[in-house]
């Protein structure tokens, strides 16, 4: 199976992230963008491990229209965020799951937050395939910053990201691959490796993604 073929129909060229992944969003059906799963099964098996309560905090970073959401809804879930630097994203997922009062939806940047940054005690931060959207030193260390910030003591973290052996890019855009160790090291001595796995995604096109998952939880 082919695992360069592009994730979603849009120009390479787009240098304005929030107009690119806006209109990736609004050219291509949700069940037709490389990166969606029908269920999130390996990110729920690490947030089941976690053992959190029905009402824990939990934030999904890059949410975009995932079908998670949906699940951790139907599993009785109560305190969910779903950010993305695309309102259209949101505004799919939204008109998905329907407003509520268990579900706030929020437009922000991770790199440069105006309201992530404001929360506090997030119990879990769950994140598929951001992470390695970020190709530059600052992008990083601003991303874990943000993490470490709304984290509360003893919370979980998810991280999803292509592996080693993964694509070079997604939808256009040109990504940083990972290993466990990598991971790792920009956690920190604070965060204690729960578990980790590798995972082959196979996408709507039949394109293979390698990725590595892991659950990470805060001891300091």
């Amino acid at each position: 199976m082919a695992i360069n073929k592009s994730d979603c129909e849009i120009k390479e060229t787009a240098l304005d992230f929030k107009k690119h992944w806006n209109e990736a969003y609004l050219n291509n059906k949700t069940e037709k963008l490389g990166w969606f799963e029908d269920k999130s099964e390996q990110t729920l098996t690490l947030i089941n491990e976690a053992k959190l309560s029905k009402d824990a905090l939990i934030l999904n970073v890059g949410a975009g229209s995932s079908t998670l959401i949906d699940t951790l809804l139907a599993d009785g879930f109560s305190n969910i965020i779903a950010n993305d630097l695309s309102e259209e994203a949101l505004e799919s997922l939204k008109n998905r799951v329907g407003e509520n009062d268990k579900v706030k939806f929020i437009v922000d940047d991770l790199l440069n937050p105006s309201k992530l940054n404001k929360i506090k005690n997030i119990d879990l931060w769950n994140d598929r395939a951001v992470l390695h959207f970020f190709l530059k030193e600052g992008e990083i260390k601003a991303y874990f910053k943000l993490l470490k910030k709304v984290l509360k003591a003893n919370g979980f973290v998810v991280i999803a990201v292509f592996a080693k052996n993964g694509a070079e890019k997604c939808c256009g855009l040109s990504v940083k691959r990972y290993d466990i160790e990598m991971l790792k090291n920009e956690l920190g001595t604070d965060f204690e490796l729960k578990n980790s796995f590798n995972y082959t995604f196979v996408n709507p096109f039949g394109g293979e993604r390698p990725y590595i998952y892991a659950l990470f939880q805060r001891i300091n």
